[in-house]
């Protein structure tokens, strides 16, 4: 993102730290160590801790100095928003406390550690200089004011990031990124409608009001041959308005519809029904598949629990003496049900992309409200079929068309007010685990990278952007644009804008989520795209029951009208589907298509299964794709045995390495088991270099052997514990500490917790799960660490990489 104007929000610099227009500094207290998570190196960093009324800041010591005339960053490399920290944890020399706003401390904390609702844990370590009475005060300010308690608490949580006047101007004067579609306009609609090659379909502006439906957007696609006036007579028949609309048309000709449950109490008029299912129907007239979603996939109150489980397991909680024992860990995180949640949206998104590659029939997804795992399906399908989604781009317009504009209710689900327990549930989160799964399986086939996912992750905990703080696009045009009402006799009430909207000055203005120059450095935002190279021809994946027998039938085989329904894995036809047209519903009885009889159920299952299999139409353009005889329009299907679903260990696990290394005492005599496995390896090194100075061959007579692969660096990953099966891989040597002040805690940074004893006397080692040896061993099969040699990456797919 650019700015259009010269004018620039500058920071200040208080003590050291870069602060945003109008943001106080509350509390700061110097000589802090911040704990580094294994993804930027482990050890301790030396600096200053801050609280402001936005956020928690550490500045390290070496922090080079920043441009006085850069654009503000809202958050630093080691800051914290305050509505992202879930509590705040006190740590004494033989007790912990969990501190509140109304709690007192009867101890001097020696650490702090902060649970983010992201996932993340923030641990700072006070020296033994810094005076008692700061560490004690910013304890309590970081605990009075991190948690918004009521709705006014986010409104001053946003005034204080973007309610000064230079920030207003600021992100006033922010232009928006043309490189990617948002889909509020009608153009950009048509724009997407030409990029899928969907001819026969046209925008309507019916809902421009937001007359019919308060959930769905200003505009929805609909076939040509559906007048508007037509169509107004349809909203009453489905659930919240939420009529049969387009999503996404593949290449092939099929197209995938979304829509709510029919509504059975109202009266039913012949003409509406007609045009009902000319909606339904699309643009195609042989086939039609309805896929219910509500019969596998979760609902949001198991999400919610699945989630909040799984924060337990892999945060744990120091405040608490109960934890989970290793060999407990795995049976724990599958009674979490997380990953059989994640394996059912993945199948079910599968099956939607199968269809919808045969061709030439309409795939309507419904859901009862249409606003939950209907847009998960449905992007997932899309993530799969279509390689613009695959872009980082791409991707954003995806989450703008089928999220945002879809009506999904963000701001209920996430629930930053904490003011509806009842409706949180991350279903946005559990979208983006399943595409992670997708990456993790078909990285080279994604241009966005998990740099990307995470960070999409960790800014929906974020309450700064309007991509998130409403539940539908009604809500957002209210709150831009302080919409109200006025009485007219010829249009009835209409919305009226306020001329004078914008000079409120409670209501600061909130930039998208996909602003990353106001989160992110430039080198972060590099890492969130790759470059894509050409992917092989995918072979053919027996997921489930697929047919590899190709069958003859074709689209023409079937009757046209024909309604069928996809639910379980199964193909039927009963009598009520459509509702309509069973004896029970409505006044009108009779349909103008044809019922399909039930012995056809069989031949569209064998039909549906060859069309799998079937190799790419000659009439999809040239532009479609690379030439040959890859399909870029192929879908990727994962692998969903249990064996293949594995955790978000970046995500999940990243405050993990906190919580076990603070759930055993510390023993500053005894070196860390990775830093002592390290030095065995520099010993082992050091002795073969001396060895081989020491003979001098003869280079005429000694011949060269050929560097053989070493296959035997990953054998052991999957016998190491879940939190240190990647440290082998990507950990980096610790940085040295600046820091030489005797600190309250450990006094050195590869201070390791202690052990726990076997049952016969033996030092258990919680990273290797063998008894520990002091003496270091001369065995050749150790190999050099991450630090020095690039190990490759694990071929077999593991629970936990």
């Amino acid at each position: 993102m650019l700015s259009q104007s010269s004018t620039s929000a500058r920071s200040r610099d208080v003590f050291g730290l870069r602060c945003l227009p109008g943001e106080c500094v509350l509390q700061r207290t110097a000589m802090v160590r911040k704990k580094l998570t294994a993804r930027e190196g482990r050890g301790w960093l030396s600096g200053t801790l801050f609280c402001t009324h936005f956020r928690v800041a550490f500045v390290p010591q070496d922090n080079p100095k920043t441009d006085d005339n850069a654009d503000p960053i809202l958050l630093g490399d080691h800051d914290i928003a305050l509505p992202s920290i879930e509590k705040v944890v006190a740590v004494g020399p033989n007790r912990t406390k969990l501190v509140t706003p109304n709690s007192s401390l009867k101890f001097t904390p020696e650490e702090l550690v902060l649970y983010c609702r992201d996932m993340r844990v923030m641990c700072f370590l006070f020296d033994r200089l810094t005076p008692d009475a700061q560490v004690i005060e910013i304890t309590y300010t970081i605990a009075k004011t991190y948690q918004p308690l009521k709705p006014e608490s986010v409104l001053s949580f946003q005034n204080a990031a973007l309610g000064s006047v230079e920030m207003k101007q600021f992100l006033s004067n922010r232009r928006r990124d043309s490189h990617m579609n948002w889909f509020e306009s009608a153009s950009d609609w048509e724009q997407e409608l030409e990029r899928c090659g969907a001819t026969s379909w046209r925008v309507s502006s019916v809902n421009d009001r937001f007359e019919m439906s308060t959930s769905l957007s200003k505009f929805i696609v609909v076939p040509h041959k559906v007048l508007d006036t037509e169509l107004k007579k349809i909203f009453a028949h489905f659930n919240e308005g939420r009529i049969p609309r387009w999503c996404w048309r593949h290449p092939r000709g099929s197209d995938l519809l979304r829509m709510s449950s029919f509504q059975n109490n109202i009266y039913h008029e012949k003409d509406d029904l007609r045009n009902l299912e000319m909606v339904l129907f699309g643009c195609q007239s042989s086939l039609c598949v309805v896929v219910e979603l509500g019969d596998e996939l979760p609902s949001p109150p198991d999400i919610q629990l699945a989630h909040s489980r799984l924060r337990a397991l892999c945060l744990g909680d120091i405040s608490t003496s109960v934890s989970v024992p290793d060999d407990k860990w795995l049976s724990t995180l599958e009674s979490t049900h997380w990953l059989d949640y994640i394996r059912s949206c993945l199948r079910k998104a599968s099956e939607v992309s199968c269809l919808l590659r045969s061709g030439h029939l309409t795939v309507a997804l419904q859901e009862v409200e249409d606003r939950d795992m209907s847009c998960v399906v449905s992007s997932l399908v899309q993530v799969m079929c279509d390689p613009h989604c695959r872009t980082q781009h791409g991707f954003q317009g995806l989450v703008q068309k089928e999220w945002v504009m879809a009506g999904h209710r963000f701001c209920s689900r996430i629930n930053y007010h904490r003011d509806s327990d009842k409706e949180e549930a991350p279903v946005f989160l559990l979208f983006l685990d399943c595409v992670w799964h997708l990456w993790s399986q078909f990285p080279s086939r994604f241009q966005l990278t998990d740099d990307f996912l995470l960070a999409l992750h960790d800014s929906v905990h974020l309450p700064l952007f309007s991509t998130f703080l409403s539940n539908c696009q009604r809500e957002r045009c209210k709150r831009s644009q302080n919409v109200g009402q006025s009485y007219t006799p010829v249009n009835g009430w209409r919305d009226m804008l306020s001329p004078d909207s914008s000079s409120d000055p409670s209501d600061p203005p909130l930039p998208p989520v996909w602003d990353w120059a106001l989160q992110y450095s430039r080198e972060r935002q590099d890492g969130f795209s790759q470059p894509v190279c050409a992917a092989r021809p995918l072979q053919p994946l027996l997921n489930g029951n697929l047919n590899t027998n190709l069958d003859s039938h074709r689209l023409a085989d079937t009757i046209p009208g024909s309604v069928f329904l996809l639910s379980r894995g199964t193909f039927t036809c009963p009598a009520n589907l459509p509702p309509w047209r069973s004896g029970s519903s409505g006044v009108y009885k009779k349909s103008h298509r044809r019922a399909l009889s039930s012995e056809n159920v069989p031949g569209l299952e064998r039909l549906l299964k060859a069309w799998a299999l079937t190799e790419l139409p000659q009439n999809i353009p040239a532009s479609s794709g690379p030439k040959g005889p890859l399909d870029p329009y192929e879908p990727l299907q994962p692998l969903l045995m249990a064996s293949c679903m594995s955790l978000w260990r970046e995500c999940y696990l990243r405050g993990a390495l906190h919580a076990q290394a603070f759930s055993h005492p510390v023993s500053a005599n005894r070196p860390h088991p990775v830093d002592r496995l390290a030095q065995e390896v520099q010993r082992l090194k050091d002795q073969l270099t001396q060895v081989s100075t020491s003979r001098s061959p003869d280079p005429l007579t000694v011949t060269a052997e050929p560097q053989r692969t070493d296959t035997n660096l990953n054998q052991s990953s999957n016998n190491s514990t879940f939190l240190y099966s990647a440290l082998r891989r990507r950990a980096t040597p610790p940085p040295t500490s600046t820091n030489q002040h005797t600190s309250r805690g450990p006094s050195s940074a590869s201070a390791p917790p202690s052990r726990p004893t076997d049952r016969d006397g033996n030092k258990h080692s919680f990273l290797f799960g063998h008894s520990a040896v002091g003496e270091a061993r001369s065995d050749p099969r150790y190999h050099p660490p991450p630090s020095t040699t690039k190990q490759p990456k694990s071929n077999g797919p593991s629970l936990t990489s």
